[in-house]
């Protein structure tokens, strides 16, 4: 047996205890499918047309890729529960660790009850069944949508990754599905098409659609969130990384290309840009054509709720380790005994949806409101920047823990190169979502910011910055609150890196 030698807590081995080895490679792939495939903002880069299907192909190449191979890596050697933290933790310490956690976990909530309810509320409102805005009906559809996503992760995973997987599935379908209508439709009308010259590329598109992007191709590390319950994680992360990776570009871009083919970018909007695509194709079906958009719509929903679903499966368990390892607020750290989830996590991310997506209705003009879309745009790009820590703490880990086993290892030069430019990658969308306009005005791009957020510059980075500053203040907070459980470290050689199982009649293990 080798493991990884690392400083944990008291706290943390008991807790470790309640784990479940459940993941296998099929699951593993399909989660990472779930997390990585987002349609909730293909109809923002397929609005920017030949030029965004240009971006998406290039930060493809050029980001993913790099990704991929770095994450491959680090996750297969270091695989502890908690993956990122524990990877920031042993680079640059505990306190680093617990605000790379805070900000990679706070996204999910403010994500799932400010853009993914609305995004799903409208679909259903326009294609399904009238939900009146305000009304009791949609705050019944939000609170809804919000908790099965929070339910799902607080089951036991070995049921609860079934959600991804359907929704992994549900993916390729719907998007092969659509792809083969596209085609269908071109046939029947001909295509719109573009020109090379409509791909070339422009400063404004590629600030403004950079951290866009960066927010769709992220997720290859969520899955070690779990990696103490993963069945064989040597073996299983770098092949399912890759395997993912290759099916979610595929799943970005055949559908974002057909969008682009048969819709002008001017109709095709950055919340409904996915569904008038499916609306104008599947009049190719005559009479059968609202039947198959009542059920596609529903599909599409389905896969917001498993796209919640898996961020929070994920990142949840990575806040409840930073609390057992006394990173954050202890009470957050305990996973409960049948389940095996961290349940007092998936509550607060609960909570903080809900109240998060009410507030929008009652208060900000049903998330129309631009103090409301501002707040939005930092707290659901926090993910985003907690990357600032994960990317460089996989090249640190390469020489501050270099005995470590790596089962997928990187040539040295790659491994600097790629995760030098990942973070850098980051970096820059980073700094786009929270300083729009000001790149744009160096390098001589226009920019109206009322236009584009609906408040003047110094509003928009006073709500940010505060936003910002109080989500890292929390973090603070639950550093500090997380000392005694510090100090009651322990040495430990960390987390098991050849196979376990439980045989199929001991059920729970106990704490």
């Amino acid at each position: 047996m080798t493991a990884v030698a690392e400083e944990t807590t008291t706290f943390a081995l008991v807790e470790k205890s309640k784990l479940i080895k459940s993941l296998r490679h099929f699951d593993m792939v399909f989660f990472t499918v779930c997390a990585f495939v987002g349609l909730d903002t293909l109809g923002t880069v397929a609005s920017n047309g030949p030029e965004g299907f240009r971006w998406l192909v290039v930060l493809a190449l050029v980001f993913v890729a790099p990704y991929m191979l770095v994450m491959a890596e680090v996750g297969s050697a270091f695989v502890m529960e908690g993956g990122p933290y524990e990877w920031v933790k042993l680079a640059f310490g505990r306190f680093h660790g617990g605000i790379a956690a805070i900000l990679y976990w706070v996204t999910n909530p403010f994500w799932v009850g400010g853009s993914l309810a609305f995004i799903a509320t409208d679909s259903w409102r326009a294609n399904v069944f009238g939900v009146g805005h305000g009304t009791f009906g949609d705050y019944l559809f939000k609170f809804v949508f919000i908790w099965i996503s929070i339910g799902v992760a607080i089951v036991s995973l070995r049921y609860g990754k079934w959600i991804p997987n359907v929704g992994g599935f549900l993916r390729i379908i719907v998007l092969g599905f659509f792809s083969f209508t596209v085609l269908l439709y071109g046939i029947e009308h001909g295509f719109a098409g573009f020109s090379v010259s409509d791909m070339s590329p422009t400063k404004a598109v590629f600030l403004g659609l950079v951290p866009v992007l960066l927010f769709n191709y992220v997720g290859f590390e969520l899955q070690n969130g779990a990696a103490e319950e993963m069945d064989n994680p040597q073996r299983d992360v770098p092949i399912s990384v890759l395997q993912s990776g290759v099916i979610g570009v595929l799943l970005y871009v055949v559908p974002i290309l057909g969008i682009v083919l048969i819709l002008p970018a001017k109709d095709v909007t950055g919340i409904g840009g996915f569904i008038d695509a499916v609306t104008k194709t599947f009049s190719v079906y005559g009479g059968a054509a609202h039947t198959l958009l009542v059920l596609m719509t529903i599909c599409f929903v389905g896969t917001l709720v498993t796209s919640g679903a898996v961020w929070m499966i994920g990142s949840d368990r990575i806040q409840a380790v930073a609390a057992y390892d006394g990173s954050f607020i202890p009470w957050f750290g305990v996973f409960n005994r049948t389940f095996g989830t961290p349940v007092r996590v998936n509550v607060m991310s609960g909570v903080v949806s809900t109240l998060f997506c009410f507030a929008a209705i009652a208060f900000f003009d049903s998330g129309a409101d631009s103090t409301f879309q501002v707040v939005l745009d930092i707290a659901i790009s926090t993910t985003l920047i907690s990357y600032v820590w994960i990317f460089p703490a996989a090249l640190k880990l390469r020489y501050t823990h270099p005995d470590v086993p790596r089962p997928y290892r990187l040539p040295v030069s790659w491994m600097w190169v790629g995760s030098l430019l990942i973070t850098a990658w980051v970096a820059l969308g980073s700094f786009v979502a929270i300083f729009p306009g000001v790149l744009e005005k160096i390098f001589g791009v226009p920019y109206d910011f009322k236009d584009n957020w609906g408040v003047g510059r110094g509003k928009f980075e006073l709500y940010t910055l505060v936003s910002l500053g109080a989500i890292i203040a929390f973090g603070i907070v639950g550093y500090i609150l997380g000392r005694d459980v510090r100090k009651e470290a322990v040495a430990s050689e960390g987390a098991r890196t050849e196979p376990t199982h439980l045989p199929p009649d001991m059920g729970e293990l106990p704490a």
